[in-house]
């Protein structure tokens, strides 16, 4: 070890992990592949964020939630203590300038993600929300795939991972960070946490322990007790901020949070869609309250047919010489999002109404077929017009345009909220389209219009029955009186059939 180098315990077993006042203390966000199942994103390098010096404790210490916060979720996780200056060190160097491992908690609070933007900076750096020990491994004695990290809450096993099954070695991390930073003796790398983190609250006591099964190494269990805050943030402080996504990434998911499943459009939602007219669904919106979401001035190139789907978005802003230099060439916005399409989606291509350029063409259409696309709706033109109306994927747009993209547009951003037509479009809305124009309908809504559609269908197709008879259309269209009377008897004795 050089002279800048941690000295190693007596006894080969530290009874504290830290010598001296760390100068960092580094934090990834994703590693174990258990976890990222649960978060639905995989990262292609890893990342990182720092926690306080302030934030380290020592076993047998309290964590405070703050008041006004439901949120405080524990992080298992297995650390690292640098013993040698690294700096610009190779990968399979790196896992020589760790002096030791220890058991860490990667606390934070939900509830104040929102504050600083993805810095974490008050979420997991408070006070005592980073607890290391009670005791470290000499890293010199273990392999670093051969470490086990195991939490518990109230004496039950919440967390139990290895290791070996990380996506980023930890020799790796350490080689991968000292490229930009220089780590010194003393520091702290975090290296994630498995699946199992969840909500703790008050009363409650967390448990971790890094070992080495079937080995002496341990270092013992690292006790957390959480308390409750004594007073409120002041008003000059952000406050608390929650939301069901905040909730589900807390607990680990919707269902641990206690919250309602997330709206899949299931084959049977399907079905009655393609029993119902657009104009049908539109004027049971507009009963609801709800009269801006149409999506104006785009015509299918498919008359008869249908698109059914959940809306995926695509933002092209006006055309700068600049900007189409810097984001229109290559693999751009708009050739990434095609390539991402899965089954069952609608693309929703917010061009600001600019019919002057074509937003899509037949390949990229072909594409979104190919992929399962449900369909393509553009406020904007259709390059390749007779081509792309020959594919089998439905495209409702602007009309046609000879144009390339670059003449008026800039790929720009996707799956965002976005503007199409006059409707605002979020992803995940439900877009429903035919000869009449296309829909936007919120999922939370769908259920409650898509039944009263389907009833004023069967209505609307008595109606035309007894006008097709000779009937005139007053009290009959809508139904009152006598004839209200009439079509419910006659849908009563239908339902005792």
């Amino acid at each position: 070890m050089t002279s800048d180098a941690v000295p190693p315990p007596a006894d080969g077993l530290a009874h504290h992990p830290l010598v001296g006042r760390p100068g960092k203390v580094i934090a990834l966000h994703l590693n174990y592949p258990s976890r990222i199942a649960q978060r639905g994103r995989a990262p292609s390098r890893p990342s990182y964020f720092l926690k306080t010096v302030t934030s380290l404790a020592t076993s047998g210490q309290t964590v405070e939630r703050p008041p006004g916060t439901e949120l405080l979720a524990f992080e298992g996780e297995i650390a690292l203590i640098i013993g040698t200056t690294a700096r610009q060190v190779s990968r399979e160097d790196g896992w020589s300038h760790v002096a030791a491992v220890t058991a860490a908690n990667d606390l934070g609070v939900y509830d104040l993600r929102s504050a600083d933007k993805g810095s974490n900076l008050r979420s997991k750096g408070g006070d005592g929300y980073t607890p290391l020990g009670p005791a470290s491994i000499p890293a010199e004695q273990v392999d670093p795939a051969s470490l086990r990290v195991r939490t518990w809450v109230n004496g039950e096993l919440a967390q139990d991972d290895s290791s070996a099954t990380v996506v980023f070695p930890f020799g790796e991390l350490v080689a991968d960070l000292s490229q930009l930073i220089t780590l010194e003796p003393g520091d702290v790398v975090l290296t994630g946490t498995p699946a199992g983190s969840s909500v703790v609250g008050p009363g409650d006591v967390v448990e971790v322990e890094v070992d080495v099964p079937g080995t002496e190494h341990s270092t013992g269990r690292l006790r957390t007790s959480v308390v409750e805050g004594s007073g409120p943030l002041p008003e000059f402080s952000a406050q608390p901020s929650v939301d069901d996504v905040q909730r589900a990434e807390a607990w680990g998911s919707r269902d641990a949070a206690g919250l309602e499943p997330p709206f899949e459009l299931t084959e049977d939602r399907i079905a009655k869609l393609r029993q119902v007219a657009v104009a049908t669904l539109s004027a049971q919106l507009r009963k609801h309250g709800y009269n801006q979401l149409s999506i104006d001035g785009v015509r299918t190139d498919k008359p008869g047919s249908k698109i059914i789907g959940r809306a995926r978005t695509l933002r092209f802003v006006p055309a700068r010489e600049d900007l189409f230099r810097s984001h229109g060439g290559g693999y751009n916005a708009q050739k990434r999002t095609f390539d991402s399409l899965k089954p069952g989606d609608v693309l929703v291509v917010e061009a600001r109404g600019e019919r002057g350029s074509g937003t899509v063409g037949d390949i990229l259409a072909l594409r979104a077929q190919v992929l399962g696309a449900a369909g393509i709706v553009t406020d904007g033109g259709v390059r390749d017009h007779s081509a792309v109306k020959d594919l089998d994927i439905p495209t409702f747009s602007g009309g046609p345009h000879p144009a390339v993209l670059g003449r008026r547009h800039v790929p720009w951003d996707s799956d965002i909220t976005v503007a199409c037509g006059g409707a605002t479009v979020q992803p995940g809305d439900v877009i429903v389209g035919d000869d009449d124009g296309v829909l936007v309908v919120p999922p939370a809504l769908l259920d409650q219009v898509l039944d009263a559609a389907i009833e004023q269908e069967a209505e609307e197709e008595w109606i035309a029955a007894r006008v097709a008879e000779g009937a005139a259309v007053d009290g009959l269209y809508p139904l009152t009186g006598e004839w209200r009377r009439r079509y419910d008897a006659e849908r009563d004795q239908e339902g005792t059939r």
